[in-house]
């Protein structure tokens, strides 16, 4: 595997060269040049907005502007399609399909311009750091915004570090390669990449320092004190740092700030993220941003028969997890899709429509939402996992029915870990039900050295005859019904642009 992907890396980039050599715009990606920065309230005010911004806007990618191009959509394609949550309904030309099949290359679409905005994003967080650094007097405000700036420098590190870098749990952080560290506007443009163990660290550093300056309320679609206490508990769950996380998942859920949505308002959360109690940071769109059918995340998980795409649905791998409660509220999110006389459910290419609408309705339209990034549900979940791993089941599984109880579930608590189970595999499956299609599950396998089970019928399947759907009969001959935890191939390569570009930074084998 190691030589094939070598070989495909050389030959991809070579086939990019050749092909797009007229028009391919060829720039170190994190080196975007920025305005003077005012040195008033309102100038960073304004720089620090637009960096939130880019999070959802439709940026310029090689002098082309693709509505399939924003960050949230590409960072939930990048992760969800590559899980088994979701299931593929049909081939596309869309750099989606690469996600589910993991046939990447140096010049997939969807994974340069990932990085691409990632580095637009930190050099706009550097900017405004510098120079507020440097004021001699900061009011309240300004300390605030200063720390969101770290708090968005830090989740973009993050985030790129999970894409393009083996987890730390995965060998020696100190050895595997991480993503280039971009802490200042003045560095060289060519710049090796730092070791996961040092990308951590630098996260940990920013996170750190977020949470020490923020201390003004400026309402959920910006980060907080207590967002950088979510992500830090995110981030040492990931290194299983598991004392740390339990810290500051506790700090979370007793700020006071959250609570959990019950059943009855649970259906409303996704819809209404900016105003729901158990938000703590979403990405908000308004029905200005809206990028409707060409590009938001709910034209590719649901339509209403001329909304969008709606060519991926969830999978029957989550949807076997959830059948022994069909009173749980979180089924709700799932919407299944009936054929014309309604008496059964309709198939796409032998896959049964299961619609997915986490991420619509928001004002009734079916393509609008505002993406959650941190909400109170995964610090109790951080928490039971935590304690799972110390060996602390009693407190686990507290956790896990303080959940469930919130979800229609109450009379489904799980008193003491099944036969034949253990508290990590109740913990998890807790987990996997509660974020799932947010972004988390292909990380939560991959971390905890899990294979990865995608033993159905769906595109994300290689070598797959028409039609073929009980593929318990016939499991071999079939790339991707399994993969292992430390396959390369789960990992992205970094983008051709970055390495014509920047010959220090060495490629994903």
């Amino acid at each position: 595997m190691k030589n094939f992907r070598t070989i495909y890396c050389i030959i991809a980039t070579a086939f990019v060269i050749l092909a797009q050599s007229c028009d391919l715009d060829v720039v170190p990606s994190d080196q975007i040049s920025s305005e003077s920065l005012p040195n008033t309230d309102d100038g960073i005010v304004n720089v620090t907005n637009g960096n939130y911004a880019l999070f959802k806007e439709v940026v310029e990618f090689n002098g082309i502007e693709d509505w399939t191009n924003n960050y949230v959509r590409q960072y939930f394609q990048m992760s969800d399609f590559a899980g088994d949550d979701i299931v593929c309904g049909q081939v596309s030309t869309d750099p989606l399909y690469y996600s589910f099949t993991f046939t990447h290359s140096p010049s997939q679409g969807n994974a340069r311009y990932f990085w691409y905005v990632s580095y637009k994003i930190i050099n706009g967080c550097n900017t405004v750091i510098e120079i507020t650094e440097n004021m001699e007097d900061k009011d309240d405000l300004t300390l605030q915004l200063l720390g969101e700036n770290y708090f968005l420098r830090a989740f973009s590190h993050f985030n790129l570090l999970k894409f393009y870098a083996k987890p730390y749990t995965q060998g020696d952080p100190a050895d595997n390669l991480g993503i280039i560290i971009r802490g200042a506007t003045t560095e060289e443009s060519k710049k090796a990449r730092a070791s996961v163990g040092e990308c951590y660290d630098f996260i940990i550093g920013d996170l750190e320092t977020a949470a020490d300056l923020m201390n003004e309320e400026r309402g959920k679609m910006f980060a907080s004190r207590e967002a950088a206490w979510a992500l830090l508990s995110r981030v040492y769950l990931y290194m299983e740092n598991h004392e740390k996380s339990i810290e500051y998942a506790d700090k979370v859920i007793n700020s006071g700030s959250f609570t959990l949505e019950t059943a009855a308002s649970f259906p409303n959360l996704f819809a209404n993220a900016t105003s729901q109690d158990e938000t703590i940071f979403a990405i908000a769109f308004t029905p200005a941003d809206n990028i409707g059918k060409g590009g938001s995340i709910g034209s590719m998980l649901y339509s209403d028969g001329n909304s969008g795409w709606g060519e991926e649905f969830a999978s029957q791998s989550i949807r076997e997890l959830m059948d022994d409660h069909m009173e749980d509220i979180r089924w709700s999110y799932i919407l299944p899709t009936y054929t014309a006389d309604s008496s059964a459910i309709a198939i796409n290419n032998g896959i049964p429509i299961y619609y997915i609408t986490k991420f619509s309705f928001q004002d009734g339209d079916p393509n609008l939402s505002s993406p959650i990034m941190f909400r109170l549900a995964e610090m109790y979940l951080n928490r039971a996992e935590a304690n799972a791993k110390l060996g602390n089941e009693s407190e686990a599984l507290a956790d896990v029915n303080e959940i469930r109880r919130n979800r229609g579930l109450e009379n489904a608590l799980i008193n003491s870990v099944p036969e034949a189970s253990t508290i990590l595999n109740v913990v998890l499956n807790e987990r996997r039900i509660e974020l799932a299609f947010e972004g988390h599950r292909i990380f939560d396998i991959l971390r905890n050295k899990q294979d990865l089970h995608r033993n159905y019928w769906g595109y994300h399947l290689i070598g797959l005859k028409v039609n073929q759907i009980d593929l318990s009969t016939q499991p071999s001959g079939y790339d991707n019904l399994i993969v292992k935890w430390d396959d390369p191939k789960i990992l992205y390569y970094i983008p051709v642009d970055e390495i014509l570009a920047n010959d220090l930074c060495i490629q994903n084998e």
